[in-house]
Protein backbone atom coordinates (compact mmCIF):
# COMPACT_ATOMS: atom_id res chain seq x y z
CA UNK A 1 0.00 0.00 0.00
CA UNK A 2 2.04 3.31 -0.83
CA UNK A 3 2.32 5.94 1.75
CA UNK A 4 0.24 9.15 2.04
CA UNK A 5 2.02 12.41 1.52
CA UNK A 6 1.85 14.81 4.42
CA UNK A 7 0.47 17.88 3.09
CA UNK A 8 2.08 20.72 5.56
CA UNK A 9 5.06 20.38 7.38
CA UNK A 10 4.85 17.94 10.93
CA UNK A 11 5.44 21.72 13.37
CA UNK A 12 4.26 25.14 12.59
CA UNK A 13 7.21 27.88 11.92
CA UNK A 14 6.97 31.62 13.19
CA UNK A 15 7.56 33.84 10.09
CA UNK A 16 6.86 37.70 10.26
CA UNK A 17 3.70 38.87 9.14
CA UNK A 18 4.72 41.22 6.52
CA UNK A 19 6.14 38.11 4.58
CA UNK A 20 2.61 37.35 4.63
CA UNK A 21 0.21 37.74 1.61
CA UNK A 22 -3.10 37.26 1.06
CA UNK A 23 -4.54 34.94 -1.49
CA UNK A 24 -7.91 36.76 -1.81
CA UNK A 25 -9.18 40.24 -1.09
CA UNK A 26 -10.90 40.61 1.84
CA UNK A 27 -14.92 42.03 1.38
CA UNK A 28 -14.83 44.81 4.00
CA UNK A 29 -17.88 44.07 5.33
CA UNK A 30 -16.00 41.06 6.64
CA UNK A 31 -14.05 43.34 9.32
CA UNK A 32 -17.33 44.43 10.80
CA UNK A 33 -18.98 41.16 11.00
CA UNK A 34 -19.78 39.05 14.16
CA UNK A 35 -17.09 36.18 13.18
CA UNK A 36 -14.07 38.71 12.75
CA UNK A 37 -14.87 40.49 16.19
CA UNK A 38 -15.02 36.75 17.69
CA UNK A 39 -11.76 36.36 16.17
CA UNK A 40 -10.09 39.85 17.07
CA UNK A 41 -11.23 38.83 20.91
CA UNK A 42 -10.03 35.64 20.89
CA UNK A 43 -6.88 36.42 19.88
CA UNK A 44 -6.87 39.81 22.43
CA UNK A 45 -7.71 36.85 25.40
CA UNK A 46 -6.29 34.08 24.77
CA UNK A 47 -3.76 34.51 21.81
CA UNK A 48 -3.25 32.54 18.43
CA UNK A 49 -5.14 29.25 18.73
CA UNK A 50 -4.90 27.88 15.46
CA UNK A 51 -1.79 28.83 13.41
CA UNK A 52 -2.60 30.53 9.29
CA UNK A 53 -1.84 27.73 6.61
CA UNK A 54 0.35 29.17 3.87
CA UNK A 55 2.24 28.16 0.84
CA UNK A 56 5.60 27.41 0.48
CA UNK A 57 8.14 30.54 0.22
CA UNK A 58 8.04 31.89 -3.26
CA UNK A 59 11.48 32.23 -4.43
CA UNK A 60 11.56 34.91 -5.87
CA UNK A 61 9.16 37.46 -3.77
CA UNK A 62 10.74 35.50 -0.16
CA UNK A 63 7.33 35.54 0.67
CA UNK A 64 4.46 33.08 1.37
CA UNK A 65 0.65 32.78 0.50
CA UNK A 66 -2.57 32.60 3.30
CA UNK A 67 -4.33 29.51 2.57
CA UNK A 68 -6.62 29.56 5.54
CA UNK A 69 -6.65 32.56 7.77
CA UNK A 70 -7.15 35.77 6.45
CA UNK A 71 -9.16 37.43 9.01
CA UNK A 72 -6.53 35.69 11.73
CA UNK A 73 -3.84 37.89 9.51
CA UNK A 74 -6.01 40.43 9.51
CA UNK A 75 -6.10 40.73 13.02
CA UNK A 76 -2.62 40.11 13.60
CA UNK A 77 -1.91 43.39 12.04
CA UNK A 78 -3.90 45.36 13.03
CA UNK A 79 -2.93 44.48 16.95
CA UNK A 80 0.08 45.05 15.71
CA UNK A 81 1.79 41.87 15.87
CA UNK A 82 5.02 41.08 13.76
CA UNK A 83 5.18 37.69 13.69
CA UNK A 84 2.76 34.49 13.61
CA UNK A 85 2.66 30.85 13.81
CA UNK A 86 2.48 29.39 10.53
CA UNK A 87 1.40 25.73 8.65
CA UNK A 88 3.20 25.58 5.33
CA UNK A 89 2.04 23.45 2.37
CA UNK A 90 4.62 21.12 1.07
CA UNK A 91 2.35 21.91 -2.27
CA UNK A 92 0.67 24.72 -3.75
CA UNK A 93 -3.44 24.27 -2.78
CA UNK A 94 -4.16 27.56 -2.97
CA UNK A 95 -7.14 27.61 -5.11
CA UNK A 96 -8.75 24.15 -3.55
CA UNK A 97 -7.82 24.54 0.37
CA UNK A 98 -11.09 25.77 1.53
CA UNK A 99 -12.54 23.15 0.29
CA UNK A 100 -10.81 20.50 2.14
CA UNK A 101 -11.03 22.06 5.70
CA UNK A 102 -12.95 20.67 8.49
CA UNK A 103 -14.00 23.35 10.59
CA UNK A 104 -14.86 22.84 14.44
CA UNK A 105 -17.37 20.76 15.24
CA UNK A 106 -19.84 21.23 18.05
CA UNK A 107 -18.10 18.04 19.98
CA UNK A 108 -15.02 19.15 19.24
CA UNK A 109 -15.75 22.83 19.82
CA UNK A 110 -16.95 21.42 23.63
CA UNK A 111 -13.70 19.11 24.14
CA UNK A 112 -11.25 22.49 23.24
CA UNK A 113 -13.94 24.59 25.47
CA UNK A 114 -13.40 21.60 28.31
CA UNK A 115 -9.63 21.64 28.22
CA UNK A 116 -9.23 25.42 28.31
CA UNK A 117 -11.31 25.06 31.75
CA UNK A 118 -9.26 22.63 32.80
CA UNK A 119 -5.86 24.18 32.48
CA UNK A 120 -7.45 27.02 34.58
CA UNK A 121 -8.61 29.38 31.77
CA UNK A 122 -11.42 31.36 33.60
CA UNK A 123 -15.24 30.71 32.01
CA UNK A 124 -15.37 34.60 32.05
CA UNK A 125 -12.19 34.70 30.27
CA UNK A 126 -12.76 32.05 27.27
CA UNK A 127 -16.62 34.25 26.96
CA UNK A 128 -15.09 36.92 26.35
CA UNK A 129 -12.01 35.86 24.15
CA UNK A 130 -15.10 33.58 22.11
CA UNK A 131 -17.77 36.75 22.04
CA UNK A 132 -20.17 34.34 23.81
CA UNK A 133 -22.38 35.06 26.75
CA UNK A 134 -21.43 33.14 30.05
CA UNK A 135 -24.18 30.80 30.07
CA UNK A 136 -23.11 29.34 26.36
CA UNK A 137 -19.92 29.10 27.22
CA UNK A 138 -20.98 26.76 30.26
CA UNK A 139 -23.92 24.82 28.40
CA UNK A 140 -20.94 24.35 25.45
CA UNK A 141 -18.70 22.89 28.46
CA UNK A 142 -21.28 20.54 29.71
CA UNK A 143 -22.53 19.79 26.36
CA UNK A 144 -22.08 15.74 26.60
CA UNK A 145 -23.00 15.05 30.53
CA UNK A 146 -25.06 12.23 30.39
CA UNK A 147 -24.51 10.92 26.59
CA UNK A 148 -23.13 7.87 25.98
CA UNK A 149 -20.16 7.12 24.31
CA UNK A 150 -21.64 5.77 20.87
CA UNK A 151 -24.02 8.74 20.62
CA UNK A 152 -21.28 10.52 21.14
CA UNK A 153 -19.21 9.42 18.18
CA UNK A 154 -22.47 9.28 15.87
CA UNK A 155 -22.28 13.27 16.46
CA UNK A 156 -18.26 14.12 16.29
CA UNK A 157 -18.05 15.38 12.77
CA UNK A 158 -21.58 17.01 13.00
CA UNK A 159 -22.65 20.93 14.01
CA UNK A 160 -25.66 21.44 16.40
CA UNK A 161 -27.40 23.18 19.22
CA UNK A 162 -26.37 22.74 22.64
CA UNK A 163 -30.40 22.48 22.70
CA UNK A 164 -29.93 18.98 21.73
CA UNK A 165 -27.92 17.13 24.41
CA UNK A 166 -30.46 18.19 27.03
CA UNK A 167 -33.00 16.21 25.66
CA UNK A 168 -31.03 13.21 24.78
CA UNK A 169 -29.59 12.92 28.30
CA UNK A 170 -33.11 12.37 29.46
CA UNK A 171 -32.70 9.28 27.10
CA UNK A 172 -31.34 5.78 28.29
CA UNK A 173 -28.29 4.98 26.30
CA UNK A 174 -29.76 2.76 23.55
CA UNK A 175 -32.54 5.03 22.91
CA UNK A 176 -30.02 8.03 22.63
CA UNK A 177 -28.41 6.09 20.08
CA UNK A 178 -31.52 5.50 18.29
CA UNK A 179 -32.45 8.92 18.38
CA UNK A 180 -29.66 10.30 16.98
CA UNK A 181 -29.65 7.81 13.97
CA UNK A 182 -32.66 9.19 13.24
CA UNK A 183 -31.77 12.72 12.99
CA UNK A 184 -28.71 11.61 11.04
CA UNK A 185 -31.02 10.21 8.33
CA UNK A 186 -32.86 12.72 8.34
CA UNK A 187 -30.12 15.24 8.11
CA UNK A 188 -31.98 16.63 11.06
CA UNK A 189 -29.89 17.44 13.89
CA UNK A 190 -32.22 20.01 15.66
CA UNK A 191 -33.48 20.64 19.04
CA UNK A 192 -36.93 20.64 17.79
CA UNK A 193 -36.39 17.14 16.23
CA UNK A 194 -34.53 15.91 19.58
CA UNK A 195 -37.58 17.34 21.42
CA UNK A 196 -39.93 15.22 19.11
CA UNK A 197 -38.07 12.41 19.57
CA UNK A 198 -38.18 12.58 23.35
CA UNK A 199 -41.94 13.53 23.13
CA UNK A 200 -42.25 9.85 21.78
CA UNK A 201 -40.34 8.22 23.79
CA UNK A 202 -42.11 5.42 25.58
CA UNK A 203 -41.51 6.19 29.77
CA UNK A 204 -39.17 2.69 29.88
CA UNK A 205 -36.46 3.90 27.93
CA UNK A 206 -36.28 7.37 29.65
CA UNK A 207 -33.42 7.73 32.61
CA UNK A 208 -36.10 8.92 35.13
CA UNK A 209 -38.90 6.63 33.82
CA UNK A 210 -41.42 9.29 33.80
CA UNK A 211 -43.24 10.20 30.11
CA UNK A 212 -41.57 13.56 28.59
CA UNK A 213 -43.59 16.60 29.01
CA UNK A 214 -45.54 17.19 25.74
CA UNK A 215 -48.12 19.48 24.27
CA UNK A 216 -51.06 19.49 25.64
CA UNK A 217 -52.74 19.82 21.79
CA UNK A 218 -51.61 16.01 21.87
CA UNK A 219 -53.93 12.84 22.74
CA UNK A 220 -52.22 9.99 24.19
CA UNK A 221 -53.59 8.42 21.08
CA UNK A 222 -51.94 10.64 19.09
CA UNK A 223 -48.59 10.08 21.33
CA UNK A 224 -49.44 6.70 21.05
CA UNK A 225 -49.82 6.79 17.08
CA UNK A 226 -46.01 9.29 16.99
CA UNK A 227 -44.03 6.17 19.09
CA UNK A 228 -45.32 3.71 16.27
CA UNK A 229 -44.38 5.98 13.53
CA UNK A 230 -40.95 6.17 15.37
CA UNK A 231 -40.28 3.11 15.89
CA UNK A 232 -41.45 2.05 12.59
CA UNK A 233 -38.73 4.44 10.82
CA UNK A 234 -36.19 3.43 13.17
CA UNK A 235 -36.86 -0.60 11.57
CA UNK A 236 -36.86 1.01 8.12
CA UNK A 237 -33.72 2.63 9.02
CA UNK A 238 -32.13 -0.20 10.36
CA UNK A 239 -32.53 -2.05 7.37
CA UNK A 240 -31.78 0.51 4.76
CA UNK A 241 -28.34 0.92 6.49
CA UNK A 242 -28.01 -2.79 6.22
CA UNK A 243 -28.57 -3.23 2.80
CA UNK A 244 -26.50 0.10 1.92
CA UNK A 245 -23.57 -1.59 0.53
CA UNK A 246 -25.11 -4.32 -1.60
CA UNK A 247 -27.40 -1.74 -3.11
CA UNK A 248 -24.22 0.51 -3.34
CA UNK A 249 -21.99 -2.39 -5.22
CA UNK A 250 -24.88 -3.40 -7.11
CA UNK A 251 -25.35 0.52 -8.42
CA UNK A 252 -21.90 0.38 -9.49
CA UNK A 253 -21.74 -2.63 -11.32
CA UNK A 254 -24.99 -2.10 -13.18
CA UNK A 255 -23.31 2.02 -14.13
CA UNK A 256 -20.03 -0.20 -15.49
CA UNK A 257 -22.41 -2.69 -17.58
CA UNK A 258 -23.87 0.39 -19.09
CA UNK A 259 -20.43 1.69 -19.42
CA UNK A 260 -19.20 -1.11 -21.77
CA UNK A 261 -22.55 -1.18 -24.15
CA UNK A 262 -22.29 2.34 -24.92
CA UNK A 263 -18.04 2.00 -25.82
CA UNK A 264 -19.79 -0.71 -28.40
CA UNK A 265 -20.31 0.97 -31.80
CA UNK A 266 -23.18 -0.99 -33.19
CA UNK A 267 -25.29 -1.31 -29.96
CA UNK A 268 -24.52 2.80 -30.12
CA UNK A 269 -26.32 2.75 -33.05
CA UNK A 270 -29.03 0.53 -32.41
CA UNK A 271 -29.72 2.70 -29.13
CA UNK A 272 -29.56 5.87 -31.29
CA UNK A 273 -31.91 4.33 -34.43
CA UNK A 274 -34.47 2.82 -31.57
CA UNK A 275 -34.26 4.12 -28.42
CA UNK A 276 -32.87 7.35 -28.31
CA UNK A 277 -34.75 8.20 -24.56
CA UNK A 278 -33.03 5.16 -23.79
CA UNK A 279 -29.60 5.98 -24.70
CA UNK A 280 -30.23 9.57 -23.02
CA UNK A 281 -31.00 8.16 -19.83
CA UNK A 282 -27.80 5.52 -19.83
CA UNK A 283 -25.47 8.24 -21.00
CA UNK A 284 -26.63 10.10 -17.61
CA UNK A 285 -25.81 6.98 -15.99
CA UNK A 286 -22.59 6.88 -17.29
CA UNK A 287 -21.96 10.73 -17.09
CA UNK A 288 -22.78 10.19 -12.87
CA UNK A 289 -19.45 10.63 -10.69
CA UNK A 290 -20.66 9.88 -7.63
CA UNK A 291 -23.41 7.26 -6.94
CA UNK A 292 -23.60 8.61 -3.52
CA UNK A 293 -24.76 12.09 -4.85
Amino acid sequence: MSSVAIAFLPKPIILPVDGILPSVSLDPKMLTSLKYRQIRASIVEIGLIEPLAVTAVNRKSGQHLVLDGHLRLQVMKELGFSEVACLVATDDEAFTYNNHINRLSTVQEHLMIRRAIDRGIPVAKLAKGLCIDVSLIQKKSSLLDGICTEAIELLRERHFSTEVTPALRRMKPTRQVECVELMIAANSVTASYARSLLSATPPSMLVDGKRALRNHSLSLEQVARMEQEMSNLLGQYKIAEQSHGEDMLNLMLARGYIAKLLDNPRVMKYLQTHYAEMLEEFSRIVETTSIEG
